[in-house]
């Protein structure tokens, strides 16, 4: 699916290994899982652009980044967000 979205030579030749861990429901339907990991964890002072594209289209980014969120990720992008743009939104919330 996400091949029909590609440039030519960038994440549409990419796989991910989905085998490494347990998937949840919305990991196997989200568009990520389709592409490389490459995009979501670049090295530093590379560009997430690639990566913020793919989330745009997909459903389950809202689950993505709730999931990141709950669970501290502070590597990658998730939810369309970058580390830097996650941590801005956490310092933002309100304490409970």
């Amino acid at each position: 699916m996400i091949g029909c979205f590609a440039r030519s030579g960038s994440i549409g030749d990419m796989q991910i290994d989905m085998t490494a861990q347990p998937q949840l429901a919305w990991q196997e339907q989200a568009l990520c899982a389709q592409t490389g990991a490459d995009f979501f964890f670049p090295e530093p002072g590379s560009s997430v652009r690639e990566a913020k594209y793919i989330c745009r289209m997909c459903t389950m980014r809202s689950a993505c980044l709730d999931y990141a969120l709950a669970n501290d990720e502070r590597f990658g992008v998730w939810g369309g967000l970058s580390e830097k743009e996650r941590y801005a939104l956490r310092r933002a919330a309100p304490r409970a």
